[in-house]
């Protein structure tokens, strides 16, 4: 008996915790789905690199100092933490979403100048996927830059929204 209450306690338990990482998912502003499938197949890619619309990518960071930053980051990276620099090219009708695993800023840069992003949202319960963000864009180059990571890697992805 014993034996039997202590199994459906760890089958409610489990259930109870899958419920709640894909409640902490559905809390993003806007479907993650697209991120969690990509992610799990993103490529290795150093910094620097080109990120195309519609992919994601492991992306290799490096200290943030050493990042090569065209313009300073909104939010001053904290001592000890990474970042990167990668390009896009944005598609004619100009928004763009970049999602991230983890934790870290994004700036968009184009023609020289940040962009101010135009959405966001932020959950720290769906596994596997920190922050989503927005930014209309005009059609051409972008240059992206994370900073602040804790980590040495950060899986990215750039989609059109839905």
């Amino acid at each position: 008996m014993k034996k039997a209450a202590i199994s459906l306690f760890a089958i409610l338990v489990s259930t109870s915790l899958v419920k709640a990482e894909d409640a902490g998912c559905e809390a993003f502003k806007w479907p993650v789905t697209r991120e969690q499938a990509l992610f799990a197949t993103a490529p290795s890619t150093p910094s620097g690199a080109t990120l195309a619309v519609g992919e994601a990518a492991d992306l290799a960071l490096v200290p943030a100092e050493k990042a090569g930053f065209p313009v300073p980051p909104e939010r001053a990276p904290a001592q000890g933490t990474f970042g990167a620099v990668a390009n896009v090219a944005v598609p004619p009708e100009g928004t763009i979403q970049i999602s991230l695993s983890g934790e870290a800023w994004v700036d968009v840069i184009q023609d020289g100048k940040a962009v101010k992003s135009s959405g966001y949202s932020g959950v720290k319960t769906c596994p596997g996927i920190r922050k989503s963000v927005r930014f209309k864009l005009a059609a051409g180059q972008a240059t992206v830059q994370f900073s602040g990571a804790k980590k040495e890697t950060l899986k990215v992805a750039v989609l059109a929204p839905e």
